[in-house]
């Protein structure tokens, strides 16, 4: 093929506009770096509340009609904005994305069938003409049934679905009747051959049958999910196109993640002078208030408070670990059994544990700029992120061995001297344990630390190559 593809990529939110997890920072950072590919590559988007008020005054209406979801007429408007060399189209319908991100229950459902519809009706509106729609999770798990069966010859061309998992463990379930009332789906859909899966209509099962390949983050959990347990009830079509699934790593971007020139940390290093990450780390102690020495190691964890985090496991023994000369720093939110005992925690060793509930992302940046070990004791992790930032702060992961994790941090070898972090493979506390005492041992071990260090940081984890994996992808597509 001689030219490059058209890819109009699809996702629930980006950064800058809205984040609430990982997905945010793979649709800014992947079609970014596929641009500077040469790869025509734009990006869809629900115009959410955040959106319309931090840049109502650069979108440009392209086009308003009204589209019939079921029985119902709804609006439908299109916006259009670019924002560093990128062109992004926004769904506009104000009942659908006038509040929360994510509804819950049937009525995020009906946001997202909604989305998938107004996709669908969007690609005759725009002014861009895609090769390939390049869908992300569950939320866009509609559009490639959609586009095989009610818009089948109603476009310009016969557009080709790329459908990327990211997180299997959200599916989009529900009943049939909310998903036929929404698309009007036929009934003899509703099979395990094509959209039924566990007794209910599933839109991450439809995305599977339907679109014309299928990836998703990291190689290793491409494999994990041909496997009962990691595969969530969807292993068998996965299994069954297994020759159809493809692992990519993601990567992380570089400029805003760049000890360097970060504008958010108290001073700039890199992997050849890491002198002033000494500075961060002092200037982080004296942000939570911790009593501990400057030379007492900080193990931090910047994470979702859930049981796919393994939160489970730090419950059991965090207080076991602070016996050690170590200081623990929390920046999370999520299930409130977690959040109360991080807030236990706070108050029962003051001046040692510094727990901030809730999100910022400046203070992330701090964080890994400031720490010397982050804590990733996943049970599951199709890739992971935060492992990677860590990396290029110089901070060392010490993760589980599951999905992204296993590709992206080499454990410490005591006989060779590699190593970018710490791994321990079963999901059991004193295991975790046990990783993270070796760290701590590792850590007074200046020479050894350095080294591990410098490794860690030279580590490229940037989308450059990932996105050109991608890039031959889409190619194998046309």
């Amino acid at each position: 093929m001689t030219r490059n593809p058209q890819v109009l990529f699809v996702a629930s939110e980006a950064m800058p506009f809205v984040k609430t997890g990982g997905l945010a920072d793979v649709a800014y950072a992947l079609p970014k770096t596929l641009a500077s590919l040469g790869v025509d590559v734009r990006v869809m988007l629900p115009r959410h509340a955040k959106i319309k008020q931090g840049y109502s005054d650069k979108l440009k209406t392209i086009a308003t009609t009204t589209i019939a979801l079921g029985w119902r007429s709804k609006y439908l408007g299109l916006q259009k904005m670019k924002l560093e060399g990128i062109t992004y189209y926004f769904i506009d319908n104000e009942d659908y994305f006038g509040d929360a991100v994510y509804r819950g229950g049937d009525a995020e459902n009906e946001q997202y069938l909604f989305f998938c519809k107004a996709v669908c009706e969007a690609l005759a509106l725009i002014d861009f003409d895609p090769d390939i729609l390049h869908l992300n999770d569950w939320h866009t798990g509609m559009i490639p049934f959609l586009l095989k069966t009610q818009y089948a010859g109603r476009l310009k061309k016969d557009i080709r679905t790329l459908f990327t998992i990211h997180n299997i463990e959200f599916q989009g379930k529900m009943g049939f009747e909310v998903m036929q009332e929404c698309l009007d789906v036929p009934e003899h859909y509703y099979t395990p051959e094509f959209i039924e899966a566990g007794g209910c209509a599933n839109m991450m099962k439809a995305a599977l049958v339907f679109a014309d390949r299928i990836s998703t983050v990291s190689r290793n959990y491409a494999y994990e999910l041909m496997n009962g347990w990691f595969g969530k009830g969807l292993e068998g079509i996965l299994s069954a196109r297994r020759h159809e699934v493809c692992g990519i790593v993601n990567g992380i971007d570089t400029d805003t993640f760049d000890p360097q020139t970060d504008p958010s940390i108290a001073a700039h290093f890199s992997a050849s002078d890491t002198t002033n990450k000494r500075s961060c780390k002092k200037a982080l102690r004296d942000e939570f208030m911790l009593s501990t020495k400057l030379t007492t190691p900080i193990l931090s964890m910047v994470s979702r408070l859930t049981e796919q985090k393994g939160m489970a496991l730090v419950q059991h023994v965090l207080e076991e670990l602070l016996c050690e000369d170590v200081a623990f720093i929390l920046l999370g939110a999520g299930d409130a059994k977690y959040e109360d005992f991080f807030n236990y925690l706070a108050a029962k060793y003051p001046g040692r544990a510094g727990i901030f509930i809730g999100y910022n992302e400046d203070l992330a940046h701090r964080i890994y700029a400031g720490s010397d070990f982050l804590l990733m004791p996943s049970e599951f992790e199709p890739c992971g992120l935060s492992q990677m930032i860590a990396q290029r702060y110089g901070t060392l992961p010490i993760v589980r061995e599951t999905g992204g994790l296993v590709d992206t941090v080499v454990p410490y070898n005591v006989y060779t001297g590699e190593g970018t972090g710490f791994a321990f493979s079963t999901f059991n506390a004193h295991d975790m344990l046990e990783a993270a005492k070796k760290a701590l041992a590792v850590y007074r071990n200046k020479p050894v630390l350095r080294k591990l260090r410098k490794n860690a940081m030279l580590t490229d984890n940037g989308f450059l190559k990932s996105a050109g994996q991608y890039e031959a992808l889409y190619k194998s597509m046309m």
